[in-house]
């Protein structure tokens, strides 16, 4: 009788078991996030990925109630930092907010231990952040079609400055190269900032370098502008002419982030870092702060899985030919 008592109550016992475990589970994910989040930029400190990290990153954990503490891993243009995200724990705790390099990185790394497209679950779009293109002070064009002229009949004279490979100020150059049909001498630098430096101190011709850089010498009126890099004129700058007013037709480059986590990451994570993504770009310090750098934080539709996934894609069927065709990798 007793046992008999047992097994009638059984199905009764096994349901409550599994409530409990439902129960359970959704308190898990419920918790989440239930510590601090890292958030890997590629690129050092005081940057303006870092920036633009560093902003969103405080408005986040304001929105998630945790801290989202930001940790830079440089080298490789980026790769370090994105191979270190791609393996580790698919937890929803360790983040990667990345740029234009996710997009090109396979182009110009022979072995790279990671697939941009396919190890990663997208989190959200966050900022675009327009180019503008210069030469230094003194060089003798003011206008892009006198640019044009000058650099076409001294193409072996003329030095293009640009971060290092795979950065978007190399992207810019070589896409303007491809425009006016020349080759320039390219000159590669340790970081944007040694690159600008060098424009400053008249030691090379042209660089294209992202607004959040070159703002405050632009209206300082060190740098001669030909350009902002965008189809459209930018907030920052609403006078300045974009290159496509100026000749170079279908002229679109701009640096724009994404945040990532690795593959795996449950979905509930991943749902939850998008909306406080959502939330972050809405808080009026963010908006300020991004403003105030020229950046342009993406439609709402572009702050999800979706978005940075089609951004993505998109990205890297326009630079990986372009690298191919112009023989630009890694030694």
């Amino acid at each position: 009788m007793k046992d008999a008592r047992i097994l009638h109550a059984g199905p009764r016992w096994l349901a409550g078991v599994a409530c409990l475990f439902i129960s359970a589970g959704s308190m898990a994910a419920d918790a989440y996030p239930a510590k601090p989040i890292t958030l890997v930029v590629p690129y050092s400190a005081g940057g303006p990925t870092d920036v633009v990290a560093r902003t969103l990153a405080h408005a986040m954990s304001q929105d998630l109630g945790q801290s989202v503490v930001v940790e830079n891993r440089t080298g490789a243009g980026g790769t370090v930092a994105a191979a270190f995200v791609a393996r580790a724990q698919p937890d929803g705790y360790t983040l990667l907010i990345h740029h234009n390099g996710m997009a090109t990185a396979p182009a110009l790394y022979k072995k790279l231990s990671y697939a941009p497209l396919k190890d990663f679950e997208y989190v959200g779009q966050v900022a675009d952040v327009p180019m503008t293109f210069m030469g230094r002070k003194d060089i003798p064009a003011t206008t892009v079609p006198e640019l044009i002229k000058y650099v076409t009949q001294n193409k072996d004279k003329v030095s293009l400055a640009n971060a290092g490979l795979g950065a978007v100020s190399q992207l810019c150059g070589l896409l303007f190269e491809e425009s006016v049909h020349v080759k320039l001498n390219a000159i590669p630098y340790q970081g944007a900032g040694p690159a600008l430096t060098a424009l400053l101190g008249g030691q090379v011709d042209l660089l294209c370098d992202q607004t959040t850089a070159t703002l405050p010498h632009i209206q300082a009126d060190r740098v001669k502008l030909f350009g902002v890099t965008t189809p459209a004129r930018i907030k920052a700058l609403p006078n300045v002419p974009t290159l496509q007013e100026g000749g170079l037709k279908g002229f679109d480059v701009k640096v724009w982030h994404g945040i990532y986590a690795p593959r795996g990451t449950p979905p509930a994570a991943v749902a939850r870092l998008t909306r406080a993504l959502q939330k972050g770009l809405q808080d009026p310090m963010v908006v300020k702060k991004l403003d105030s750098l020229g950046a342009q934080i993406v439609p709402v539709d572009k702050q999800t899985p979706e978005g940075l996934r089609t951004m993505l894609k998109a990205e890297s069927d326009k630079w990986q030919p372009l690298l191919k065709t112009m023989k630009v990798e890694a030694d």
